[in-house]
């Protein structure tokens, strides 16, 4: 395994405010984002704290350091619209002896729209100088099924499963990402016990199309019209503090909620723990053992 290297893929975050129209504008494909919009993310991201530096990618990083420490294996960095870039850390693998590359993004579920994008950065890349062992989908893990299991069991309140939203068109595509999710959340609900819950989308981007629903916000309204009083948001699709969770749970819904009268809390989000790490850990392995079977 001595030939084998990690590259540990996510989405990417600004490292400080002054970063943050290069970040859009590399999302966007080079497509200046609107003033009043650039103006509202900047003000977003100076409320979570980000001048100088960025505490999101610091959680990133660790996960990075502690899953390396896990599998005894080199790990690298590489982020679809920041830097290190995934190219950069296919180079640095390669460079540095890697024959075979494990791509594992920090995100569970499938889409045309997002993994896919991460593994075509990665096998552009890399080209025909490594072996490519790409895991598309981990949704469905028993030890991610558990651990979010561990956040939810017990509670009194209605349990809201949530995940980024994406334009409903993929459902016409044959797009998995939609019956990937609700699958985690049953199962994540038939581990813990939980009867009460629902599931809803967050961060819905206004691109003029329909996006996934229903949205946070609105489910809220709905879920308050039904006589609910307390819930508990667990955001599947999500497993570090970024900014969908950052404001679009600790500030919009939570503003909402209280709009309503609701209560609202949300689970601690996987980040670096120790137990994520060890699950990450295990999930590489089983592709190794099936890559070697």
């Amino acid at each position: 395994m001595s030939d084998t290297a990690v590259i540990l893929m996510a989405y990417g975050s600004p490292e400080r405010v002054a970063d943050v129209p290069a970040y859009y504008a590399d999302i966007r494909g080079g497509r200046p984002i609107a003033p009043e919009h650039l103006d509202d993310l900047v003000s977003r991201y100076r409320s979570l704290g980000i001048e100088d530096s960025n505490p999101l990618n610091a959680i990133t990083e660790a996960t990075r350091a502690a899953l390396q420490d896990e599998l005894g294996l080199p790990v690298y960095t590489g982020m679809k619209h920041w830097t290190p870039r995934i190219a950069e850390a296919v180079d640095a693998a390669v460079e540095a002896g890697a024959h075979r590359l494990i791509g594992l993004v920090l995100a569970p579920h499938y889409s045309r729209l997002s993994i896919a994008g991460y593994r075509e950065q990665l096998e552009s890349a890399l080209g025909d100088r490594a072996e490519v062992v790409f895991i598309e989908s981990w949704h469905d893990d028993d030890g991610f099924i558990s651990f979010l299991a561990d956040r939810v069991r017990g509670t009194d309140a209605h349990v809201v499963f949530t995940a980024h939203s994406l334009p409903a068109r993929i459902i016409g595509e044959g797009d998995p990402y939609k019956d990937q999710l609700l699958e985690t959340a049953q199962l994540v609900a038939d581990t813990a016990d939980v009867d009460d819950w629902s599931f809803s989308f967050q961060s819905e981007s206004p691109t003029g199309e329909p996006w996934l629903g229903p949205d946070i916000l609105d489910h809220l309204e709905s879920l308050k019209g039904q006589g609910v009083a307390k819930v508990l948001v667990c955001p599947v699709g999500f497993v570090s503090d970024h900014l969908e969770i950052r404001w679009d749970i600790d500030n919009e819904a939570q503003d909402k909620a209280r709009e309503l009268g609701l209560e609202l809390d949300r689970i601690e989000m996987p980040n670096d723990d120790p137990r994520f790490v060890r699950t990450l850990g295990d999930i590489v392995r089983g592709e190794l053992s099936a890559a070697a079977s």
